[in-house]
């Protein structure tokens, strides 16, 4: 599950959009929400570029843009069998940057926000993309491709967005090269250490954009990576 994240202009994130092939940077966002316009890297005609896209896929084939079914996160379980997704997953394949994302746990009954990060604050998620075309004009989508939780991060939900490694990213964007729904990228585990902070529990309102928000309010836990 990913249902919130953050942007933060950092040295990190800039030079992870480097990495990606990407020269522009990210302005920074806070505790951004589904159906929000987030940066997607894809590949195009002179290389990879950085598209605005709406975070809640919309297939090309669906009559309306809607909410209807959650579209914001796909399983990477059932990529090549999904109607939604199994094409994106073909040949439309792409990368949110992110700083953090944002899970909740109950704790005391109640549900407690928690900020995961890497000590660069830069992670690039693995995503799919489609363009819906109606209307008179063109809506560019993506949805974030999750799978099940590493056993280190299960105490804080039982799903993680695919994290690509480095090594990962230039084959996950590569359109011409198929991929596997029993590859390695999918895997759960822990490919790089984590660092995880409890929030204000104002961050839950998707509406609260505030910087304060990712001021922990409790100590940090660090997860160290699984080995492979």
């Amino acid at each position: 599950m990913c249902g919130r994240f953050n942007v933060i202009d950092n040295p990190g994130l800039q030079q992870l959009l480097q990495d990606l092939g990407v020269d522009i940077a990210l302005p920074s966002r806070i505790n951004v929400a589904p159906t929000e316009t987030v940066g997607l890297v894809r590949g195009g005609e002179s290389g990879m570029q950085l598209d605005a896209a709406r975070w809640w896929l919309t297939p090309s084939w669906a009559p309306a843009v809607d909410q209807k079914y959650s579209m914001f996160n796909a399983r990477g379980e059932t990529l090549a069998t999904s109607r939604a997704f199994r094409t994106p997953f073909k040949r439309q394949r792409g990368v949110v940057p992110i700083s953090s994302f944002i899970e909740w746990r109950t704790e005391d009954g109640v549900k407690q926000p928690w900020l995961i990060t890497n000590e660069s604050q830069a992670l690039a998620v693995a995503a799919l993309w489609d363009v819906w075309d109606g209307d008179g004009s063109q809506l560019l989508s993506c949805t974030l491709v999750t799978t099940a939780a590493a056993a280190a991060l299960e105490p804080w939900h039982n799903r993680m967005p695919v994290l690509l490694t480095n090594e990962e990213m230039p084959r996950w964007l590569d359109n011409d090269v198929s991929i596997e729904p029993q590859d390695p990228i999918f895997r759960s585990s822990l490919k790089s250490p984590l660092r995880l902070a409890p929030l204000p529990r104002a961050v839950s309102n998707a509406q609260n954009k505030s910087a304060d928000l990712l001021v922990p309010v409790g100590g940090v836990v660090e997860l160290q990576p699984d080995s492979i």
